[in-house]
Parts: structure tokens; C-alpha cells; sequence
């Protein structure tokens, strides 16, 4: 046991749990202003489900002792926190409580399912938008946290590598909120009339959050105050930082001017990019990751967007679903073991092809769970209830019709 892990997974756990209310300011300020409460409620929410479904089941088939040897799910062993220590080691960690762990993967539970919501915004009633969470963390969430990081899970035993969430987090999120926005249809209004920010402020105080957060998520991801976690927290700064600036280029070059909403999806995108291999690639290969997955994400969100039409609100797709993708493509191509001896394999830059084989492999697994478990789950609640807002309701918007409440009175 060591107390400077021990404090430090303390605090990543803390200020990655505040990213969700900080997803909450960002997707508020980026909505128009009669969907602001129900945004930021149907996000913050995600804070009690994550938390409570993790600790009652999601931990256990997640990290459990593997289910049949299928490496598809864990086991009930460690239902309700059962046998987790607050001073013993446990088998994922080496020196910081068992309970710790679990205290920081809880974090990931919360903020997970909250990134969805922006692909559905503004059309996806309340009550089927919380059930439609529930079932995605057991058939979508926990399976594949479990695939990829538990002992015996599937892409575990394929070598797969992923170190903060390329695909548990934002493939899965990115992956099903398409899926979900494309089966809900497009909102009433689109095309109609310009739909934009309303409270630009509040976008940036909720990114600015959700920035300064990425950085305990991928420096705590190393379970210690040690030289993987300032790797990964340097290379996590590299590759936002040119996300950043390639993204202004694009729009000096393309709008002939630079927008603040252009500039802080930039950083996130970098963000996205680099967290599957933050602690396992160089430090001069974070700048090109966030280069080029900053310029794709751009044309995925605005010409790919356009030319398929579907109706991602707020490009959780084009952000993390595109985003994650490349970066466990990266991960493959700029692996080095002399960065991280826990690596068993070479990425293609420095010779050996197999590890590129296995993220692909990879990103194909979590497409199809993603994919076919969002569709069973959203067929399924069409029949049991209205998932939809009326047309009334999206004109209206749904912060009354849901809530009751608007987010500014002094209008």
C-alpha cells in the first residue's frame, strides 16, 4: 500500500466524477434554451444511475471473475462492493485499496451513458431516456469494460490494447447515440431554422470542466503517482493542444474565421484521440494523433454528417464514436514497450503488424455490440412506451413539457 497512490486515485476519482457535470454545462450551452434543463437533468441523472448500478452489479460483471470462460462478462462475486477492502490490494491494482479501484472505475459508470445523451437531444422523452441507460450499461457497458480490462476477458486474452477507453467509453457512446438518434428521426426543426449555441459561456465553463477532468481520467488510469501517469497526463496536454490549433486552421481556412464552440470541440476531440493509448505511445507521436484525428472528426461532423443526414445533435458520433475509433487505430501504429512494459507487442511504426490487427479486431466487436444491443434496446422501449416528444412538445420544448421548469425566468 502506498499513500501517495492512494491520495492521488483519490482526487483523479473526485475530479473525474465532477466531468459530468461538466458534459451537463457543455451540452447546456450548446442546446437552445428550451432544452437546456432537460439536457443537463437527463446527464446529471447519470450521476445516481452510474453510481448505484455499479455498485449493486456493474462492478462485478465487469471486473468479477469471468462468467463460463466466455471473457464476455464477470461473475456476482463482487456484488455490492462484496469482499473489496479499504486497506488490502486487490487483484487490479498493487497499491491502493481494492475498494479504491472500483471508488475510480465507478467515475467511468457515470460519465459513460451521460455522453449518449447529446445525440438524442431535444426530441427523446425523459422516463424512457433513463430505462434506455439502465439497459445499455448491463447489455453494452459492463460486457465490454469486461472484454476489455478484466483478467479473462475476451480482448484481453486477444491482446487488445486500450488505456483509458477508446472503446468501452467513447466508441460504445458514440457508436449507440448514432444508432439511437437515427432510430428516434430527425427534431422537428432541423433545416428549418438555424439551431446554435445559446449560452456560449456556459459551453465553455462546461468544457473547460470536462478538459481539466481528462486529465485525472488518463492520469488516474495508471492506479498511481507514478512515471505512467505523467506520461499519460503529458501526452494527454500534446494531443489536446493540437486539436486545439488544427481545429482553428480548418476554420480560417474554411469559414475564414474561428469560432470558440470550433475551438473547445478541438480539445475534446484531441481528448478522444489520445486516451487509448495516452500511457502507451511516445510523447512525439501524441501531437500527430491529435492532428489527425482532429482533422477526420471535423469532416465526420460537417460534410460525412451532411451527406447521410442523420440528426446527431451534438455530434457525440463524430466526436467519440470517430474519435475512438482512430485513436485505438493509433494505439496500434505507435505502441512502444519502452514507454510501458505491460505493452506485449509493437505497433506498426516501429515494425510489427499483429497489434494493428487486434485493434481492428476490436473496434469490429465493440461496433456490433454497440450497434445491435442500442437497436434491440430502442425497438424494445417503442413498444412498451412513447419514447418521442410530440411535435407540440420539440416546438415548445421539453425543458416544460418534461420538467416543468425553464432555465431562465427573467424572460
Amino acid at each position: 500500500m502506498n499513500s501517495g497512490d492512494i491520495a492521488f486515485i483519490i482526487f483523479c476519482a473526485i475530479a473525474v466524477f465532477f466531468m459530468t457535470p461538466g458534459v451537463s454545462m457543455l451540452y447546456g450551452g450548446m442546446v437552445d434554451k428550451n432544452n437546456t434543463v432537460n439536457v443537463i437533468t437527463s446527464t446529471f441523472v447519470c450521476c445516481g444511475l452510474g453510481i448505484l448500478l455499479w455498485f449493486t452489479l456493474g462492478y462485478t460483471l465487469s471486473f468479477g471473475p469471468d462468467l463460463g470462460g466466455l471473457g464476455i462478462i464477470g461473475n456476482f462475486d463482487y456484488a455490492f462492493f462484496r469482499g473489496l477492502s479499504i486497506s488490502e490490494a486487490g487483484p487490479y491494482s498493487s497499491s491502493i485499496p481494492s475498494a479504491l479501484f472500483a471508488l475510480l472505475q465507478t467515475m467511468t459508470a457515470v460519465i459513460t451513458p451521460a455522453i449518449i445523451v447529446g445525440s438524442v437531444v431535444g426530441r427523446m422523452k425523459f422516463k424512457p431516456m433513463v430505462i434506455f441507460v439502465i439497459a445499455w450499461m448491463f447489455l453494452v457497458f459492463f460486457p465490454l469494460v469486461h472484454m476489455v480490462w478484466a483478467d479473462g476477458g475476451l480482448m484481453v486474452k486477444l491482446n487488445v490494447v486500450d488505456y483509458g477507453g477508446g472503446t468501452a467509453v467513447h466508441m460504445s457512446s458514440g457508436i449507440s447515440g448514432l444508432v439511437a438518434c437515427i432510430m428516434l428521426g430527425k427534431r422537428e426543426n432541423l433545416g428549418k431554422k438555424a439551431i446554435t449555441p445559446h449560452n456560449l459561456p456556459l459551453y465553455y465553463i462546461g468544457g473547460s470542466i470536462v478538459y481539466a477532468g481528462w486529465f485525472a481520467f488518463n492520469g488516474g488510469t495508471a492506479l498511481g503517482a507514478n512515471g505512467t501517469a505523467i506520461h499519460a497526463i503529458i501526452n494527454t496536454a500534446l494531443s489536446s493542444s493540437v486539436g486545439i490549433l488544427t481545429w482553428l486552421m480548418i476554420e480560417a481556412i474554411v469559414n475564414k474565421k474561428v469560432s470558440l464552440s470550433g475551438i473547445m470541440i478541438g480539445a475534446i476531440v484531441g481528448l478522444v484521440g489520445i486516451t487509448p493509448g495516452a500511457g502507451y505511445v511516445p510523447f512525439w507521436s501524441a501531437p500527430i494523433i491529435g492532428f489527425f484525428v482532429t482533422i477526420i472528426c471535423y469532416f465526420s461532423m460537417t460534410s460525412i454528417k451532411t451527406k447521410f443526414g442523420y440528426d446527431d445533435a451534438l455530434d457525440v458520433f463524430g466526436c467519440h464514436g470517430v474519435g475512438g475509433l482512430l485513436g485505438m487505430l493509433f494505439v496500434g501504429i505507435f505502441a512502444d514497450p519502452s514507454v510501458n512494459s505491460a505493452l506485449a507487442m509493437k505497433g506498426l511504426f516501429f515494425g510489427e503488424y499483429q497489434l494493428l490487427i487486434n485493434q481492428i479486431l476490436a473496434i469490429f466487436i465493440t461496433i456490433m455490440i454497440s450497434v445491435i444491443m442500442t437497436f434491440v434496446i430502442m425497438s424494445l422501449l417503442r413498444k412498451i412506451t412513447v419514447i418521442r416528444a410530440s411535435s407540440q412538445e420539440e416546438k415548445q420544448g421539453l425543458d416544460i413539457s418534461e420538467h416543468g421548469e425553464v432555465a431562465y425566468n427573467n424572460e
